[in-house]
């Protein structure tokens, strides 16, 4: 992992990526449709970031770390689909691209639900939430009946088996849920921009970039937003992005 290495403080500049011919990724090993170390589907972490490494005239390496926070002791340069806020990247000190797409929680439901919004969730409707989340507190608030899962693929199954009325999920998980359980297939309702704290922006997070990186790594998924590159890597995973707002 590069323990100990005397520059870790220091910014990895664009020459440097270029002379030791690899941008280093850091993903989590075992979570489709993100990343996955036996690399079959790679996950389209690693799928954007083999672009990207091609965009810069590179080869990609990747770095394994279960947590954000590991990021510190391992030898990467970026990570994908990070939070495009300073606030929320707080201890991880990333840099911030410009964001490529827009993400947040949505609701999941049956085909033949009724329910639109947010907003229409009563006391009448379980939610499945995961446990600890924003969601789980906001929907919590409104004294409407939630189930807690540790896992979205969790409620999702909960609610093709008709256990709950919706789940509070990633429109990306529902995505790939539905691409993987053809026969479970749920609806996944729009983003519900009137709850601020739901919805947000997904960019490259940069370890420790010079401006020459940082400037290449905007200007490459700007070229890969532009040709589709970006859409077609995530639609092999099911999702479809929305764009930033």
């Amino acid at each position: 992992m590069g323990l100990g290495r005397m520059d870790a403080a220091q910014a990895r500049s664009l020459d440097t990526i270029r002379s030791l011919g690899a941008l280093g990724l850091c993903a989590h090993p075992n979570s489709l449709p993100f990343a996955n170390k036996s690399g079959d589907p790679p996950g389209f972490q690693v799928e954007l970031g083999q672009a990207l490494a091609r965009e810069l005239g590179v080869s990609l390496k990747l770095d394994w770390i279960i947590t954000q926070y590991q990021i510190r002791s391992a030898d990467c340069d970026i990570m994908m689909d990070v939070i495009a806020d300073r606030e929320a990247q707080g201890e991880t000190n990333l840099r911030i691209s410009k964001p490529y797409y827009r993400t947040g929680v949505a609701l999941a439901v049956p085909s033949d639900s009724k329910l639109t919004s947010f907003k229409s969730l009563d006391e009448h409707t379980k939610v499945g939430v995961q446990v600890g989340s924003m969601a789980a507190m906001i929907i919590g608030q409104r004294h409407v009946p939630t189930s807690t899962f540790g896992f979205e693929v969790d409620s999702l199954e909960a609610l093709a088996n008709h256990e709950i009325d919706a789940a509070a999920v990633t429109p990306t998980f529902a995505g790939y849920f539905n691409l993987t359980h053809p026969d479970k297939t749920v609806r996944i309702l729009g983003l519900d921009e009137g709850e601020a704290n739901l919805n947000w922006n997904v960019a490259v997070g940069m370890v420790r970039p010079d401006e020459g990186l940082r400037d290449a790594i905007e200007a490459a998924i700007e070229r890969l937003r532009a040709d589709g590159t970006v859409e077609r890597i995530y639609a092999r995973y099911g999702v479809v992005l929305q764009s930033p707002k």
